[in-house]
C-alpha cells in the first residue's frame, strides 16, 4: 500500500519513490510500503503493447530494421574478415597468426582513439556522421576481397585487411557513440528499455547466430557446387560484400529516411570550445556524476570478469574432460543466457528500480562464475554458463537504458565512447592475462594431510573472476541506489510480484490528493464527478477543483493561455509555461492546501503533469526545468496518487471535435498531443506506485468502479477520516 496523505518533497523529486532518495547509501528512511497491485483495465507499460508500441514510432523501426541488417553484415563480417585473411597462407602457425592478428586489430583502435571519437560525436552532427561512416565503412569492406583480383599477393591480401580493419574499427569507434546518443532522442523514455531490447536481441542474439550458420551453410552450397571457387566467390568474400552493401543501405536509410536523427547535440559544444577542453569535461562529468560512476564501476567489473572467463575457457573446458565440443557447448550456452537476460529480464523484475537492477544483474553474473568454478560435470558448468548470460544481459539492457535515460544529451556521445574503450582494454587485457595464467600453471595436486587434491588454476582463476564481478556489482549498486533504506531482496521480492517497494515520506497533511491527467477528449471531468460523487456519498469532505482556471485570478490567466480570438497572439511557449506556474502557484496556496489542512480529499483535474507532457513533451522544453518550477510555485506539494486516463490522441481529438469549437491547445496537431502522451506515459513508468494508468477508451462504469477501488485502498492505507462532511 502506498503513502495517502499529501506529501511535500525537494524540487529534484516530484514523486514519493524518490523522495527520500540521498547521496548517503546508509541513510535510514522511513518505513517501506508495497505498492497495490495492478488491476483490470490498466494500461500494459510493458510486454507485447510495449514492443507494438515503440514499432509505431516510424524513424526507430526504420533504425531498428536496418540495423539488423547491418549487424547480420557485422558478425559476417568479423567472421569472414579473419577467415579470409587465415585463407591466404598455407602453414597453420601462419593461419594461426593471420587469423588472431584481425581479432586483435579489431579491438585495437578503442585503446587509441575512443575518447577522441566521444568529443566528435558530440560535436558533429550526428545524423550526418552516421552517413559518412557508413559510407566509409562500405568502401573499405568492399576493398578486402577485391585486393586479390588485382594481383596482390598473399602478403599484400592479408597486410591490407589488417589495414582496412584499422580503419574500419578506427572509424565505428565514431559512428557507435552518434548513433547511441542519438537514438534515445527518437524514443519516448518510457519506451527506452523496450528498444533497447529489440536491438540488443538482434545485435547479440539474432544476428551472431545467423551469421554462424549462414557462413557455415553459404560454404558448403559453393563448395558442393563448385570445388574450387574463384576467391572473389568464396563464401568469406561473399559475406564481405553483404556486410559493404549492408552498410551503404543504412547510410541511405539514415540520410533519406530518418531525418528525425537530432543534428549536434542539444546545447551543444561551441565550435569555439577546443577538442581538449570538451575531453576534459567529458571526463569530470564521468568521475563526478554519481549514477555514471556506477555505471563504468559495474560495467567495467563485469567485462573483467567475462575477460576471464573467455581467457580461461579453453583450459577449462580440458578440465571438464568433456572433449573439445565443451568449449563451444559453454559459449554457447552464454549467448543462451545473454538473450534470455535480456528479453525476459523485464518481465520478471518488472517494477524494479533500474538502479537496482544493475547492481544486482551484476552480482547473478559473478555469483554464477562461482557455479562454473566448481562445477564437475558439463551439465552443471552449462547451467553456470547460462546464468551467466543472463545476468551479463540484463546489466547490458538495464545500463544501456540508464545512460540514454538519464546521461545528458550534451555528453552522451562522450560517455558511450568512453565506455566502450574502457571496456574493449579491461577486455583485451582480462583475456590476455587470464590466458597466459591458466596456460603457464596448469593443474597441481596438492596434498592435505591424507587426501590427494587436484588444483586447477583455470578454476581458481575463475572464483576470482567471480569474486571482482560480485564486489563490482555491490559497490556499483551502493553508488546508483535510488531507494536507500528499503531491504534489496524483500524490493525484489515484492516488484515480481507487481508490487514494489516505496518510501513512505512523513506525512504534511491531514487531508488526501487525487489528481486526474490524460491527453484532450480523455474523459476526466466526467471521472473527476463520479469519485466525487462515490466519496460524498460515504459522508466524506470533498473539493472538487481543476487547472488552470480554479480561481478569479486563475480565470484571467486561463482566457490568456487557451482563448484565442481573432488576431491575438499566442503566448510562447517560456510565457505559457510560465502562465501555467502562475496559476498553479494561487491555485494551490488559496484552495488546495487549505482544503487538506482541514483533512479533506481534494480532487484536481489536472496538475503538475500536465505541465511536463504539454509544455516539455509538447512544446519540446526542458522538463527538469519545468520540474522545478512547478515545485518552486506549489512549495513542494505532490499528489497522493495521479490517475492517468490514458487514449489514443486521434480518438481523443475526435470526441473534442464533437463538442463544439476547441481551445488553443486542444487544436495543436495530432503529432503535438501524440507527445504529450508519450510524456504523460513517461511520467508513469518513472514512478509505477503513484500512478493508476488505466485505458480511457474502456466503458466508463468500470473505469469509475476501478478508480474507486484504488483511492478506496489508498484511503484504508492512510486512514484519512476528515472532517465532518461538507460539501464544496
Amino acid at each position: 500500500m502506498i503513502a495517502a496523505t499529501a506529501r511535500t518533497c525537494g524540487p529534484d523529486s516530484l514523486r514519493g519513490t524518490d523522495i527520500n532518495a540521498s547521496e548517503d547509501n546508509g541513510a535510514s528512511g522511513p518505513r517501506a510500503t508495497t505498492a497495490p497491485p495492478s488491476a483490470a483495465n490498466q494500461v500494459d507499460l510493458g510486454g507485447l503493447a510495449a514492443l507494438r508500441s515503440v514499432l509505431r514510432i516510424r524513424p526507430f523501426r526504420r533504425l531498428w530494421m536496418v540495423l539488423g541488417v547491418a549487424s547480420l553484415g557485422d558478425w559476417l563480417g568479423l567472421l569472414a574478415t579473419a577467415t579470409f585473411a587465415s585463407a591466404q597462407v598455407d602453414s597453420d602457425a601462419a593461419k594461426g597468426v593471420a587469423f588472431g592478428s584481425l581479432i586483435v586489430v579489431r579491438l585495437l583502435p578503442a585503446l587509441v582513439l575512443g575518447p577522441i571519437a566521444g568529443v566528435l560525436a558530440d560535436r558533429w552532427d550526428r545524423r550526418y556522421t552516421m552517413v559518412v561512416c557508413d559510407l566509409l565503412r562500405f568502401l573499405l569492406f568492399l576493398s578486402i576481397p577485391l585486393v586479390p583480383l588485382f594481383g596482390g599477393s598473399a602478403v599484400a591480401t592479408v597486410g591490407w585487411a589488417g589495414i582496412a580493419t584499422f580503419l574500419i574499427e578506427s572509424i565505428t569507434l565514431v559512428w557507435i557513440p552518434a548513433k547511441e546518443a542519438a537514438v534515445p532522442n527518437l524514443i519516448p523514455r518510457s519506451r527506452l528499455e523496450t528498444s533497447n531490447q529489440l536491438t540488443l536481441i538482434t545485435t547479440y542474439g539474432l544476428a551472431p547466430v545467423a551469421a554462424a550458420l549462414g557462413l557455415s551453410a553459404l560454404d558448403r552450397v559453393l563448395r558442393s557446387a563448385v570445388p574450387t571457387p574463384p576467391t572473389w566467390a568464396e563464401a568469406a568474400s561473399l559475406s564481405m560484400y553483404f556486410n559493404a552493401f549492408s552498410r551503404l543501405a543504412l547510410a541511405v536509410v539514415v540520410f533519406y529516411g530518418i531525418k528525425e536523427i537530432s543534428g549536434r547535440a542539444s546545447a551543444a559544444p561551441r565550435d569555439s570550445e577546443s577538442m581538449l577542453r570538451q575531453f576534459i569535461d567529458g571526463w569530470k562529468y564521468i568521475g563526478t556524476t554519481r549514477l555514471v560512476r556506477g555505471l563504468v564501476l559495474g560495467i567495467l567489473g563485469a567485462f573483467a570478469c567475462a575477460g576471464v572467463v573467455i581467457g580461461a575457457a579453453p583450459f577449462f573446458a580440458r578440465s571438464l574432460s568433456a572433449g573439445e565440443a565443451a568449449f563451444y557447448l559453454l559459449f554457447g550456452a552464454m549467448f543462451i543466457g545473454l538473450g534470455i537476460g535480456i528479453g525476459a529480464g523485464p518481465a520478471l523484475v518488472r517494477a524494479l528500480s533500474r538502479r537496482r537492477w544493475f547492481g544486482l544483474s551484476i552480482v547473478l553474473a559473478g555469483a554464477s562464475v562461482f557455479i562454473l568454478a566448481l562445477a564437475i560435470h558439463l551439465s552443471m558448468a552449462l547451467i553456470g554458463a547460462v546464468l551467466v548470460g543472463a545476468g551479463a544481459g540484463m546489466a547490458f539492457l538495464a545500463g544501456t537504458t540508464l545512460l540514454g535515460s538519464e546521461v545528458g544529451d550534451d555528453v552522451r556521445g562522450r560517455v558511450f565512447a568512453f565506455i566502450q574503450t574502457a571496456t574493449r582494454a579491461v577486455l583485451v587485457l582480462a583475456i590476455g592475462l587470464a590466458a597466459t595464467l591458466a596456460g603457464v600453471a596448469g593443474s597441481r595436486r596438492v596434498n592435505i594431510g591424507v587426501v590427494d587434491v587436484s588444483l586447477s588454476s583455470t578454476r581458481v582463476l575463475l572464483l576470482v573472476a567471480g569474486v571482482v564481478s560480485v564486489v563490482a556489482g555491490i559497490s556499483a549498486f551502493r553508488q546508483m541506489d535510488d531507494k536507500p533504506g528499503v531491504p534489496v531482496l524483500a524490493d525484489l521480492w515484492w516488484s515480481m510480484r507487481g508490487r514494489p517497494l516505496t518510501m513512505t515520506p512523513p506525512a504534511v497533511t491531514t487531508g488526501l490528493f487525487v489528481v486526474f491527467e490524460g491527453g484532450e477528449g480523455a474523459g476526466k471531468s466526467t471521472q473527476v464527478a463520479a469519485l466525487a460523487e462515490a466519496l460524498r456519498s460515504q459522508g466524506r469532505a470533498v473539493t472538487v477543483t481543476h487547472e488552470p482556471g480554479a480561481t478569479r485570478i486563475g480565470a484571467q490567466i486561463r482566457a490568456l493561455l487557451l482563448d484565442h480570438p481573432d488576431g491575438a497572439p499566442a503566448p510562447t511557449a517560456r510565457a505559457e509555461a510560465l502562465l501555467y506556474a502562475a496559476d498553479r502557484a494561487h491555485h494551490v496556496a488559496t484552495v488546495v492546501r487549505p482544503a487538506l489542512e482541514r483533512g479533506e480529499i481534494v480532487i484536481s483535474d489536472r496538475y503538475v503533469d500536465s505541465s511536463l507532457a504539454y509544455q516539455g513533451a509538447g512544446r519540446e522544453l526542458a522538463v527538469a526545468d519545468l520540474a522545478w518550477l512547478s515545485s518552486w510555485a506549489t512549495n513542494h506539494l505532490t499528489p497522493d496518487l495521479v490517475v492517468l486516463l490514458d487514449i489514443d490522441p486521434a480518438v481523443g481529438l475526435a470526441r473534442v471535435a464533437s463538442r463544439g469549437s476547441a481551445d488553443r491547445l486542444e487544436a495543436e496537431s495530432v503529432a503535438f498531443h501524440e507527445r504529450v502522451r508519450n510524456g504523460f506515459l513517461d511520467r508513469a513508468a518513472e514512478d509505477p506506485t503513484g500512478y493508476l494508468v488505466i485505458d480511457a477508451a474502456a466503458d466508463r462504469d468500470k473505469l469509475s468502479e476501478r478508480i474507486r477501488d484504488r483511492v478506496g485502498e489508498v484511503l484504508a492505507a492512510a486512514d484519512v477520516s476528515g472532517p465532518a462532511v461538507g460539501v464544496r
